[in-house]
């Protein structure tokens, strides 16, 4: 027999010769749960451990939906939400014991098809789509081939499709009030130009908010969601006469780069000048340099219940919505009490 060092991989037939047992034995001994004696599992197990067998997952799972991959679809990885949500998910999933399969979006529609054709041949049970522009295109090929597919931040998109979400209409009503009680008067809301289902729903939001207390909001679009755009923004807002004295920024990155060029640009005190709140809560938020007020997305708490949506049993599952609150994060860019 060849040596383990010669093959790529051992297969559990070598391990049942190695071992002298049947094949099916093998099988029950990696199966939880199998009906093996002990005697026979040491064997089996010793041989495997000289052979470097690992059992095939993807080939036995096949036909059980709880042991196929989960897919991840998603762009701008490499931005700082997007990364800890990708953390966050990942972990979790490995925790519940399922292989994960990330597609990175940005190389455009044609490759991101491309890779998501190889999951669906790879049997994929489910598609986790995060929150940003993944083409509604690659979306329908997952709820057209019967996936299950998990929405991310893109709630009123695809009926047949499960939804994890903010509760946005409460939490940007909360960000507005916050503003108010602190005594800001001229507010602007910082956005981009990216039209994400996410970005447009605090954009939304927080408008109406102001609307309802009969207040104007000015509505900036400097570029794309970033650093720079807050750096744009705020260039163009505080060099006017008419600045305003509470902004609120639609992510943090954006609002760190409002923050720098507020402080170091124009010289302005934060929060005694101008108020300024974020939103996601990444980890430069909390940084000394920045100290941001902010809204934190629940990220462990949504992957938990994606794990739950995925373990619902397929013949009794229907497309469920579940909303989370974004805790209130207080730092040090919001007065605390109303200025006279």
């Amino acid at each position: 027999m060849a040596s383990a060092s010669e093959k790529n991989m051992a297969s559990a037939a070598e391990v049942a010769r190695l071992a002298g047992v049947s094949r099916s034995a093998v099988s029950r001994t990696f199966t939880p749960g199998g009906s093996v004696s002990p005697a026979t599992r040491r064997k089996v197990l010793a041989a495997a451990d000289a052979l470097n067998y690992h059992v095939n997952h993807l080939a036995r799972g096949l036909s059980k939906e709880e042991c196929r991959p989960v897919c991840i679809l998603g762009g701008h990885l490499r931005a700082p939400y997007q990364a800890h949500l990708l953390d966050q998910l990942t972990r979790r999933l490995q925790q519940a014991g399922r292989a994960v399969m990330v597609i990175n979006t940005d190389g455009g529609e044609t490759s991101a098809d491309a890779a998501l054709r190889q999951t669906l041949n790879y049997r994929a049970a489910a598609t986790i789509v995060l929150s940003g522009l993944p083409q509604a295109s690659l979306v329908e090929t997952c709820l057209h081939s019967g996936q299950q597919v998990i929405l991310i931040n893109r709630l009123g998109e695809f009926d047949g499709a499960d939804h994890i979400a903010i509760d946005y209409t409460s939490t940007l009503h909360e960000t507005y009030q916050m503003l108010a009680d602190a005594g800001c008067r001229r507010l602007a809301m910082i956005s981009s130009t990216a039209r994400s289902p996410s970005m447009v729903m605090r954009e939304t939001q927080f408008l109406a908010a102001a609307r309802h207390a009969a207040e104007p909001c000015l509505l900036v679009r400097a570029g794309p969601t970033g650093y720079e755009t807050g750096a744009q923004a705020a260039r163009e807002l505080l060099a006017g006469a008419q600045r305003p004295d509470g902004v609120f920024c639609a992510t943090d990155l954006i609002a760190c780069g409002f923050l720098d060029v507020a402080r170091y640009e124009f010289g302005l005190r934060i929060p005694q000048d101008l108020c300024l709140v974020g939103f996601d809560d990444i980890e430069q938020a909390g940084w000394v340099g920045y100290q941001l007020t902010t809204f934190s997305q629940p990220l462990t708490t949504m992957a938990d219940a994606i794990v739950s949506l995925l373990s619902s049993p397929p013949a009794a599952r229907q497309p469920a919505t579940r909303l989370f609150k974004a805790p209130l994060v207080w730092r040090n860019t919001v007065r605390r009490r109303a200025v006279d």
